[in-house]
């Protein structure tokens, strides 16, 4: 008996990659993901994994396109990926559609935290690499900047972490509800 070890839950074992695509194509959520030079690859594919947990819409990768595929766990078959050169067009995309981009970023003054936001329906979360953070000329541009509240001695979480909090919070919200 050849079984599916792909971790899958169970309606989708057995598909091909483009029917499972094509499966969670019909019923996925608003949710779009920006990712913008994520400098720990593993990083990046931990939060591609994520946003196919919560089903999002698109993950768009803004500047260094290659990452480590292997923390994503194959889930990048089952979105749509977008790769943007430069943060610009990426923006100009996000206005074009209506979109409200949403800087997840602690290293600013104009930060306020996530446990106040309302999401919008169609809201797109960015990320920044755990060092340098999101550029300061998209976070110029950004509709809003929140960051994840701390009760600990650490100032913040892994850019990792941080992006399955806050894609919960816009399910929470706008799906859960």
């Amino acid at each position: 008996m050849n079984e599916d070890t792909r971790n899958l839950v169970d309606e989708y074992k057995g598909m091909t990659n483009e029917q499972v695509f094509d499966a969670l194509s019909k019923k996925r959520n608003e949710l779009e993901i920006a990712i913008e030079n994520v400098s720990h690859d593993f990083n990046v594919g931990t939060i591609v994994r994520s946003a196919n947990s919560f089903n999002a819409r698109t993950v768009h990768i803004i500047g260094k396109k290659k990452y480590n595929r292997r923390g994503a766990m194959c889930t990048d078959k089952y979105l749509e990926i977008k790769y943007w050169d430069e943060w610009k067009d990426f923006i100009q995309d996000q206005k074009e559609r209506g979109r409200e981009v949403v800087a997840i970023e602690n290293n600013t003054p104009r930060a306020a935290g996530l446990g106040d936001k309302k999401f919008a329906q169609k809201t797109t979360l960015v990320f920044g690499s755990e060092g340098e953070g999101i550029t300061a000329e998209l976070l110029a541009v950004a509709d809003d900047v929140r960051y994840i509240e701390s009760f600990g001695s650490t100032r913040s979480v892994n850019v990792g972490v941080a992006a399955g909090i806050a894609m919960y919070e816009w399910v929470r919200q706008r799906v859960l509800d």
